[in-house]
């Protein structure tokens, strides 16, 4: 009998496959077949396919989490803790950076809007963690219009970055930073 694998064997082996035939041909039979278990084992740790997804984007949340306790981080000025955490939160993805893209378009099928309620939650989610590990001190109509900006330059920023596999790092570096040095944005991050 086969060992009962961990929620992260099953997210590689998904992602792996999805390499291969792509996320919207990936069946949970297939990761199972994979692993060498059956569905059971499967829906132990993931009710549906689109928790999946959660796991991965989870995944990239900790990443950005992990950066933001570095020591050098903090002598850094806000503009630069946010480019440095958002970086760091692409170059998880960076491996199944394909797979990404497929994912979010098949939570953006026109059939899925339970997926696009929870997309725009997942969205709403990194990026209060993006402002938490960069130390975003806002308060009130300040963090309210920060929020906005903010997530207006990282949905930018992420649909770039997966239009733009090729990109050098500073490019992807200098577009981020053109967003976070414009308009109020600018100034919130002065205060």
């Amino acid at each position: 009998m086969a060992r009962a694998p961990s929620a992260q064997q099953i997210l590689d082996s998904a992602l792996r496959l999805a390499d291969t035939c792509g996320w919207e041909r990936l069946h949970l039979f297939d990761v199972a077949n994979d692993l060498g278990v059956g569905l059971d084992a499967i829906a132990k740790h993931f009710a549906q396919k689109d928790d999946l997804v959660e796991a991965w984007f989870d995944r990239a949340d900790k990443a950005l989490l992990v950066r933001g306790e570095a020591s050098d981080l903090a002598a850094l000025s806000p503009e630069k803790r946010l480019e440095e955490l958002l970086i760091a939160w692409l170059k998880s993805l960076g491996g199944h950076r394909a797979v990404t893209g497929q994912m979010l378009l098949y939570k953006l099928e026109p059939g899925h809007i339970h997926l696009q309620v929870l997309g725009v939650l997942r969205i709403s989610r990194t990026v209060q963690w993006w402002r938490e590990a960069a130390r975003r001190e806002t308060l009130h109509l300040s963090r309210i219009i920060e929020e906005g900006l903010l997530t207006t330059a990282y949905l930018r920023t992420f649909i770039h970055w997966l239009r733009h596999p090729q990109e050098d790092d500073a490019d992807l570096r200098a577009l981020l930073r053109r967003q976070l040095r414009c308009g109020p944005l600018a100034l919130l991050l002065r205060e």
